[in-house]
């Protein structure tokens, strides 16, 4: 006995078209899928390493800088060195990051009146973003000389802030410096420069 085969029935070319386009599709799509997911990798390593390395963002915390700069508001510093006064500045001191005004530089001068008046080498420093002068938590010797390779930082809102005023705190040093603030990102309705 002869057994009968199975006769398979041959596809259309309609259905073949199909199928071929089906294939073709998910090659396509497998690809598109593939070279996203490679830049979204490669655009996210980059912002990684421009944020540590030459543009932190930083986040506020407590009230020492304000009115400039207010508590949970989001900010973009630029690493580097050569600040001038007035340009405010992130440093680190003691496992934190601190934000303040530098308010004279190496070699500088500083003194401080009983009223909070600040003079930087026997010229009255003009600070329009202060609301009130105080001298706050002063513990160093005035006048003060600024030594080489550091700067003379100070907190806008001064009866709470403590910075270079205090020993405990002292002037910042180039390694210490995290980078100038240049852009506030958060909240939006504040976006701007500083």
């Amino acid at each position: 006995m002869r057994k009968k085969r199975a006769v398979s029935e041959i596809p259309s070319v309609e259905l073949l078209e199909a199928e071929l386009g089906r294939t073709k599709y998910r090659r396509r799509y497998n690809r598109v899928l593939r070279s996203t997911v490679y830049a979204l990798i490669t655009v996210a390593a980059a912002a990684v390493l421009v944020a540590t390395l030459w543009m932190p963002v930083l986040q506020i915390s407590g009230n020492s800088m304000t009115p400039t700069l207010s508590e949970g508001e989001v900010v973009i510093s630029l690493k580097g060195l050569g600040f001038r006064t007035g340009d405010v500045i992130a440093f680190y001191y003691d496992n934190k990051v601190l934000i303040k005004r530098v308010i004279a530089g190496p070699g500088d001068w500083v003194d401080i009146d009983e009223r909070g008046t600040v003079y930087v080498n026997e010229q009255k420093l003009d600070e329009p973003y202060l609301m009130e002068k105080a001298l706050g938590d002063c513990n160093i010797e005035l006048p003060y000389q600024v030594p080489e390779s550091r700067v003379f930082v100070m907190g806008d809102h001064r009866s709470v802030s403590l910075d270079s005023r205090n020993t405990a705190v002292g002037c910042v040093s180039d390694e210490q410096v995290v980078g100038r603030l240049l852009l506030r990102i958060w909240p939006m309705e504040t976006f701007g420069p500083i």
